[in-house]
């Protein structure tokens, strides 16, 4: 079956704002109360998805989720109007509040993990939802990924969308951000790191290790992978001491190309073997050594959060961000990269300067699913990029968005019932339907 790859974005939400929330995320902690512009940030997530759909790129969107979420506020027992709900949790509890207001479901790489219907024993594209159980702010998010993600792939005969993994740090998932799909010689492999184990000898010292190994290996026996199919792999400690507390902090890989840091993964010649032995003799993989780009810069820039993508032509695009472009050691080493890579036809730098300051670059916006003609016929949105949809979806977010977000902003009713206002529109422009939990009420 051909398979044709889309990148499916999240759109930032209209509460998008720097509450500092992550732990283990340098770039979240260091801006913490600094203003937001959710406007820009959603204009900004716009113009690259535009830029890679005119290089013929497929590219989708996915909405964002109902923030804040006062239903999310009444379950831990405030109550009242929802202007009475939003003040007590500003005044009782403000990081609550800003835990219930994040749009960081806008990093559609967390989503979901998703297996494409030639790697599946039953020729379906499976989706399992991350419980995202790692961070309060993240952790609200699986029901509605579920519900969306079942509105859109939602023809039983060619999707399965399973629930979410229990809620339990062992069984924690954090999405695609920890998984990479290669295509070797005979099909899939995937690569699934992971962090944490109760047997695992090494451990960070510093900051959470989020993916729980259990978690992966539940996700590929979701999915039906064969032990042929599937690699797991641990994160190396000292990566997410730095910083890197997803793997697509540290590597990225498409096809039988990979770029990673040495820091990315415990024994990382021994993976790449592995690696090479799966996918097959034209693997190939780029390293950068810590002498090369330092953990700090790496971090900063985010070279490894490109997205690496197939063009029509059969080459790959490789987008940075423009921090990695800025920092002189990511950028030597995304264009060694560029002249190890003979595929890689191009490399581009985009702003996503108001994803980044909350530690999310162009990779981490897209979820990645490859599908068939029939399964793209068959999706039950109208979530496909063309030009006419980005012109509404532009001045959507202009006649809605603020372009101003401070932390006491989100006990305001009046951004309430702006993202409410924004997102009801947006379910119609979308043909979404009624989704969210104030349409359903």
């Amino acid at each position: 079956m051909a398979l044709q790859e889309f990148a499916f974005n999240g759109l930032v939400g209209p509460t998008h704002q720097h509450g500092g929330l992550s732990e283990g995320n340098l770039a979240s902690v260091a801006h913490e109360g600094q203003p937001a512009n959710p406007r820009g940030a959603a204009l900004e997530g716009l113009a690259k998805l535009r830029t890679l759909a005119a290089r013929g790129v497929p590219q989708g969107v996915l909405p964002p989720h109902e923030r804040p979420l006062v239903p999310a506020l009444r379950r831990l027992g405030f109550s009242g109007t929802d202007a009475d709900v939003l003040f007590a949790a500003f005044r009782t509890n403000p990081r609550l509040l800003r835990a219930v207001s994040s749009a960081s479901a806008m990093w559609a790489a967390n989503a979901a993990t998703v297996a494409p219907s030639p790697d599946t024993p039953d020729g379906r594209v499976h989706f399992t939802p991350a419980n995202l159980v790692a961070m309060l702010h993240r952790s609200f998010e699986p029901p509605f990924t579920r519900r969306i993600l079942r509105r859109i792939f939602g023809a039983p005969e060619l999707f399965a969308v399973h629930e979410a993994l229990p809620g339990h740090p062992e069984l924690g998932d954090e999405g695609a951000a920890n998984h990479t799909r290669f295509v070797g010689d005979r099909g899939g492999v995937h690569l699934f790191a992971w962090g944490r184990a109760p047997d695992a000898a090494l451990r960070p010292e510093r900051f959470p290790a989020r993916q729980a190994r259990a978690a992966s290996e539940a996700v590929a026996r979701l999915h039906g992978l064969s032990p042929t199919q599937v690699i797991f792999w641990q994160q190396d400690p000292v990566g997410i001491d730095a910083g890197a507390f997803h793997t697509d902090v540290l590597a990225v890989g498409a096809r039988d190309r990979f770029l990673v840091h040495e820091r990315a993964f415990v024994e990382l010649p021994a993976l790449l073997e592995r690696l090479r032995a799966s996918v097959g003799e034209r693997f190939r993989a780029v390293v950068a050594s810590e002498a090369e780009l330092p953990l700090r810069d790496a971090v900063a820039a985010y070279p490894f959060n490109s997205e690496l993508v197939p063009l029509p032509d059969d080459r790959l695009l490789l987008v940075a961000p423009l921090e990695s472009r800025e920092i002189a050691n990511a950028r030597r080493f995304l264009e060694r990269a560029a002249s190890a890579v003979p595929e890689i036809a191009e490399v581009i730098y985009v702003d996503v300067n108001g994803s980044m300051k909350n530690g999310g670059g162009p990779a981490c916006l897209r979820l990645r699913v490859a599908l068939t003609d029939d399964e793209r016929a068959a999706l039950g949105a109208r979530v496909l990029w063309s030009a006419e949809l980005d012109q509404e979806l532009v001045a959507w977010i202009e006649r809605n968005y603020r372009d101003r977000v401070v932390l006491h902003d989100l006990a305001d009713p009046m951004l309430l019932d702006e993202s409410r206002r924004a997102l009801d529109e947006l379910t119609t422009l979308l043909g979404l339907g009624s989704v969210y939990d104030f349409q359903r009420a």
